[in-house]
């Protein structure tokens, strides 16, 4: 191969792998659900409760198809509660750091707008939510069934305004 072929060839695999790249972070960027997002309590309902007093809750692009969620919450009571977890919503379980409540979450995306997480402490289930985006991409509701720490029956539906 002559030193022009493969100038040549070296100049279109470079191109080539900018192109991924771009496509990757396109991608990324226009995923509904990447964004800061903030809890209206007065449209969700917290069952048996009580409510936090406020969330916020960053999700960034993480990977080709993964997230980064981090919460930040104050609960009821006013104590501060920070958590989150990394995955790239393949259905494997990755850690949850800061909740007392999971220690995982198996997190997939059945849609662009939508996906699912379960949560598991000590390998047992414990929780899961359905996630949804709006139409419109300003609302992001998450609706959660399991069972709390007390052994009761948990069903919240948290209403995430995005800012």
């Amino acid at each position: 191969m002559s030193i022009q072929a493969k100038k040549l060839l070296t100049t279109g695999l470079v191109v080539l792998f900018a192109l991924v790249v771009v496509a990757a972070a396109s991608a990324q960027a226009t995923d509904p659900m990447v964004g800061t997002w903030q809890l209206d309590t007065a449209k969700s309902s917290y069952k048996p409760g009580p409510a936090p007093k406020s969330a916020t809750a960053v999700i960034e692009a993480a990977g080709a198809t993964g997230i980064k969620v981090a919460v930040d919450a104050v609960n009821a009571d006013g104590s501060p509660m920070k958590w989150g977890f990394t995955s790239q919503r393949d259905g494997k379980p990755a850690p949850v750091t800061g909740n007392p409540m999971y220690d995982t979450v198996i997190a997939t995306k059945s849609s662009p707008t939508a996906g699912s997480n379960e949560y598991t402490k000590g390998g047992k289930p414990v929780a899961s939510s359905k996630i949804a985006v709006s139409a419109d991409g300003k609302t992001l509701t998450v609706t959660t069934e399991g069972t709390d720490a007390k052994g009761q029956k948990v069903h919240n539906v948290a209403v995430f305004n995005k800012k």
